[in-house]
């Protein structure tokens, strides 16, 4: 695996549901996952109950992931009956020279690089029209996640986020900011100061909605 560089960013203060998990597994090897707790759902206790299974799971490859999110996702829905309880998760999992996305949700994953971005997995915005049906305890048997695997080259950068940050900036925005920052730290800080001006004026680009909607929003960004 290639060396990498990661920063965590995240402002739960709207709904406090979104949780992130990023693992170093030395050798270049990471685990990194982002989770949208649905709101009014009890999103804060399903992001945080699957975080730390996923935390503490023995995760060597795409399906150990995705047999932890069905088994969570039948704990889920045996006491939500698919009301209750439910979360996106996106995770990516470096191992060996490769990396392993695995999504269920809506929460978007993007390869981003000097040839241009790639939405690798998750629906960007759209979360009530698609997010929920594929969310974590939404359905007695878990659908299949989406997966992808990807060999990352030098100047490669992966991109999860959650709908507050997708909601209030554009892929191509975002897109522009990482590819042109030389830091993963420059980067956040520069996603940061465009919502929290966006917030301020209360106006997103019309493409996506116009309006600013205020929600929680994690972000993990990963350089190689």
């Amino acid at each position: 695996m290639l060396a990498s560089t990661v920063i965590t960013m995240q402002d739960n203060s709207a709904h406090g549901e979104d949780s992130f998990l990023t693992k170093d597994f030395g050798n270049g090897e990471f685990l990194d996952v982002v989770l949208d707790g649905v709101t009014g759902h009890g999103g804060e206790q399903a992001s945080t109950e699957l975080r730390d299974a996923l935390d503490s799971g023995d995760l060597n490859n795409a399906e150990d992931i995705v047999n932890l999110l069905g088994d969570i996702n039948e704990d889920f829905f045996s006491v939500g009956s698919g009301r209750f309880l439910l979360t996106t998760v996106s995770a990516v999992l470096g191992r060996g020279d490769n990396v392993q996305i695995v999504s269920s949700g809506d929460s978007p994953v993007f390869l981003i690089n000097k040839e241009g971005h790639q939405k690798l997995s998750g629906n960007a915005g759209g979360f009530l029209h698609v997010g929920v049906a594929r969310a974590i305890g939404a359905s007695e048997k878990l659908g299949a996640p989406a997966q992808v695997e990807m060999t990352p080259s030098v100047g490669d950068r992966l991109l999860l986020c959650t709908d507050g940050i997708t909601d209030n900036m554009t892929i191509e925005e975002l897109a522009e900011v990482v590819r042109n920052a030389s830091t993963p730290e420059q980067a956040s800080a520069d996603i940061e100061a465009t919502i929290k001006e966006r917030l301020t004026e209360g106006r997103v680009p019309e493409t996506i909605g116009v309006r600013f909607r205020y929600d929680d929003r994690t972000g993990i960004i990963r350089f190689f």
